[in-house]
């Protein structure tokens, strides 16, 4: 090879490392903005999302300029904040239920812009991805802990608002209670809000009253937790991130919801041109629904819940796997048979047989 040759090589080597490395460090950064129900300090879903967020600028640094907005309430307001959003940023996530249909509305307005909604279903456009964690195998679990767990065989459940996901846990943590203690009630309070300490305080002590001794939450703040330890024999589970804290001696465990892989990946796929719309539903086997560590609980207790988590990993096990009826009556699911991911599990709008309670409006 003539050294003018190899020296036009070495050249354009040079000029293509440059211009990548120019490329590299001047490539504008994703914009990406998420909008809260709550408070991120609520120690709950909002800050299980915030966590999420935190792990996504640690993977991508400098590659990303993050937007937060906390408590937007779940009306028109909630059309206008994500109208405001996509003016400005290239991803949006819209991270609870009744942002549906705002996130819809904005997004037929921006095509250009990525969405993303959590717990949601409908996907009218190209530019709306939907996701969530299979939660209901979180409460399989915290269900037989409960069954074994309870000395008065009532479980109550204190619940936001009447949507599929909150449903189909409520169906799920009985279902598994009863799987391990066929006496097994079920008390439930519907307090109409995702995060409101007072309501859910007292909705704890209500359920204390009617004789719960073990209290599931699906709801954010850390208050049924309090109210748990301040009563002797109660037990508590918590919701989206471990709050032990609050309970030391009431705290079985909590079901953890853990985002931080998927925003990160999401992000990732925008700035790399690779992004699609699509439905992510994971749960424990993808890491997305994890649990803080068990306590205050006999060692057998521990090993069948260990067992039962092994068991969802391995898709071994489902938690709705017939014979299931209805609250009426009515045949759901045959021996053996499992329910279809759609319409049966996403779009859940029934109480299993065996729960006492109306089944609310």
């Amino acid at each position: 090879m003539s050294n003018r040759r190899l020296t036009s090589i070495l050249k354009f080597s040079l000029l293509s490392l440059m211009l990548a490395f120019t490329n590299s460090a001047f490539a504008d950064p994703v914009k990406a903005a998420f909008i809260y129900i709550g408070p991120t300090g609520d120690h709950g879903w909002t800050y299980a999302h915030d966590q999420g967020v935190n792990h996504l600028k640690d993977q991508l640094g400098d590659d990303v300029v993050i937007t937060r907005i906390e408590s937007v309430a779940e009306n028109s307001d909630s059309e206008r904040v994500i109208t405001s959003l996509a003016r400005k940023n290239d991803i949006i996530f819209t991270t609870s239920f009744g942002y549906m249909e705002p996130t819809i509305k904005v997004a037929a307005r921006y095509p250009d812009v990525k969405f993303e909604h959590a717990t949601g279903y409908k996907r009218p456009t190209d530019n709306i991805s939907t996701y969530s964690a299979r939660f209901y195998e979180g409460r399989h679990v915290i269900g037989k802990i409960a069954g074994r767990m309870t000395n008065t065989n009532i479980i109550g459940y204190i619940a936001s608002f009447p949507i599929p996901e909150v449903i189909r846990g409520i169906n799920s943590a009985f279902l598994a209670a009863r799987s391990v203690n066929p006496d097994i009630q079920i008390k439930i309070v519907w307090v109409y809000t995702w995060y409101d300490p007072g309501k859910e305080a007292d909705a704890a002590r209500a359920l204390i009253a009617q004789g719960a001794d073990i209290i599931m939450q699906h709801t954010d703040s850390t208050a049924p937790m309090t109210v748990a330890e301040e009563e002797d024999g109660v037990r508590a589970f918590g919701q989206a991130s471990d709050m032990s804290a609050w309970g030391p001696s009431a705290h079985l465990t909590s079901i953890i919801n853990n985002w931080g892989p998927y925003y990160a990946d999401r992000v990732k796929a925008v700035r790399d041109g690779t992004w699609t719309e699509t439905d992510t539903f994971d749960g424990v086997e993808e890491g997305m629904v994890a649990f803080a560590p068990m306590e205050n609980m006999p060692d057998e207790v521990m090993w069948e819940a260990q067992d039962t988590i092994l068991d969802l990993d391995a898709g071994a096990v489902h938690p709705f796997t017939g014979p299931i009826n209805r609250q009426d009556g009515s045949v759901w699911l045959a021996e053996g048979e499992t329910p279809p991911m759609f319409p049966d599990i996403i779009t859940m709008d029934f109480y299993v047989e065996g729960i006492d309670s109306k089944y609310p409006n």
